[in-house]
């Protein structure tokens, strides 16, 4: 019975052991959806819509909405492929 309990209470601890579990995946998360959404902000601003500029300003989800925008509405290619 003690080996279940020991098993049951594994953790990856709480508070600094927890933030240097969590950190790398935080920063890398930020950068990604700071990238995408400033990508975004600035072809909406550049084409004038101003109803998505508000809605990706607004709007946070990861880049999800962002791409969608880019590739959809603003028709951009997000790369350059040559023959």
């Amino acid at each position: 019975m003690n080996y279940i309990n020991n098993y049951m209470n594994i953790s990856y601890g709480t508070g600094p052991q927890l933030l240097l579990y969590a950190l790398p995946i935080l920063t890398l998360l930020i950068l990604w959806s700071l990238f995408w959404k400033g990508l975004a902000l600035w072809h909406s601003a550049k084409r004038g819509d101003k109803g998505w500029f508000i809605l990706l300003l607004v709007l946070n989800t990861l880049g999800i909405v962002e791409i969608c925008y880019l590739l959809f509405v603003a028709k951009i290619k997000l790369f350059n492929r040559q023959p």
